[in-house]
């Protein structure tokens, strides 16, 4: 869809603009000797591990779209691969991993652990998702190409994925070393959709069988808005797992028995939440049609504040979600970006938006990664708080959906994945390109 298309919406070459400027994240916030990526543009943040495996993702669609050359991409690509796969795997408080997982953040230069942070069994799957794009993308006759195949096939195995259920049916979320396994376990609709597609696809180390039926306990389906929809609160659920799994046409037992697929269930979310913003229950500035995208991203609390004589409540970091909450009036563009390929007839006019109210001034990658219309800005822009960070988690999400909606080719290259059919499989899914 472009501009003669969709006369409202963001035209195909700022789509492009947006798209490579998202990219030059994975350029700039990286260590090159290592792969790593920071986690955030805030002086000293360490690296993580999610954003690692969207770099990984992104750099096969800079090539395809002459965002940078193959062969630093492979280079890059090598130099992260060669990393994880060299780094210590321990049970010591200061490795870089465990069981073939990974600690959540790392220092940027070491590699090791920082900040006591779990073992995190999703953000490994995130990462992996980049391995196997690596894998997959890098085809060609030479010892470059093999190399990367070698280590991404021996780090995807390497993942002990039927440790981190800790005797039980569902995955937890992670361990550390001073205390052992957390207490909770991926259960109900959220981001963990692609951990247990990798982790049932896996021929060393699978789930067991019974994983998947304990991850859909806790489902709930809802209808809000009109929308019939598996529920989910913050649009980064609804997007995750979508960055690398094609999910249009395929369904599990619970989307045959509600007539639907993953894919269209995203796309109700983004109507709910299109809709959420034209209702407006909670009286916030600058919600509209073109105006929406609540999700997990930063805020300018906490701190509370009366404004036109209503007390608000803001919070700093936090999963904001649709109906329920929490909601602070902060809106996320990125996230907006992101469910791109499920509804660009209300996601282009959106991002146009977000465009004509200068979002991207002083911005070195692309639109702010949220802002508050609601609360006053110290700097005087019009259209209220501004975050003063990049998050790589945020970034990769734009570059790798927008390609998605250009050309499907992270679903291209996942489909070919026998690691994630497997798994798609063994999860019930049926139908379509499986």
């Amino acid at each position: 869809m472009d501009s003669k298309t969709n006369p409202q919406g963001l035209d195909h070459d700022r789509l492009a603009a947006l798209q490579r400027i998202s990219f030059n994240y994975f350029l700039i916030e990286a260590n090159p000797a290592n792969g790593l990526i920071a986690d955030r543009t805030h002086p000293g943040a360490p690296a993580s591990i999610a954003a690692v495996g969207m770099a990984l993702s992104a750099y096969p669609v800079a090539v395809a779209r002459g965002f940078m050359t193959r062969s630093d991409a492979c280079e890059r690509t090598l130099r992260t691969l060669r990393f994880f796969w060299n780094s210590p795997q321990g049970p010591e408080k200061d490795a870089t991993g465990y069981k073939g997982f990974y600690y959540h953040f790392l220092d940027m230069r070491s590699g090791r652990r920082v900040w006591k942070c779990e073992l995190s069994t999703v953000d490994t799957a995130l990462l992996m998702a980049g391995v196997l794009v690596a894998g997959a993308y890098f085809r060609e006759d030479n010892e470059a190409d093999a190399e990367i195949r070698r280590l991404a096939e021996a780090l995807y195995r390497r993942v002990d994925w039927a440790w981190a259920q800790n005797g039980s049916a569902a995955v937890t979320l992670g361990w550390r070393p001073e205390r052992g396994f957390l207490p909770y376990h991926w259960t109900g609709y959220d981001e963990a959709l692609i951990l247990y597609v990798l982790g049932l696809g896996s021929p060393t180390h699978p789930l067991t069988a019974e994983s998947y039926a304990a991850w859909l306990t806790g489902y709930r389906w809802k209808t809000l808005y009109g929308h019939e929809f598996l529920y989910a609160g913050p649009l980064f659920i609804h997007q995750m797992s979508h960055i690398w799994i094609d999910f249009r046409g395929i369904q599990d037992a619970f989307m045959r028995d509600h007539g639907s697929d993953y894919f269209q269930n995203s796309r109700q979310a983004a109507y709910v939440q299109r809709q959420y913003a034209i209702s407006n229950p909670r009286g916030f500035c600058g919600y509209h049609a073109n105006c929406w995208g609540l999700t997990a991203s930063d805020g300018p609390g906490p701190q509370t504040r009366r404004i036109d004589g209503i007390e608000r409540r803001f919070y700093g970091y936090r999963a904001r979600g649709v109906p329920f909450g929490p909601d602070d009036g902060t809106i996320s563009p990125w996230a907006t970006a992101a469910s791109l390929p499920f509804a660009p007839e209300i996601v282009l006019p959106a991002l146009r938006h977000f465009h004509e109210i200068d979002l991207r001034d002083d911005h070195r990658y692309g639109f702010t990664a949220s802002f508050n219309p609601t609360l006053a800005d110290e700097h005087g822009h019009p259209h209220g708080w501004q975050s003063p960070n990049h998050v790589g988690i945020n970034q990769g999400p734009i570059t790798l959906m927008i390609e998605n909606y250009r050309s499907d080719f992270i679903w291209k290259l996942m489909r070919g994945c026998p690691y994630v059919a497997a798994g798609l499989r063994r999860a019930g899914f049926s139908n379509g390109w499986l």
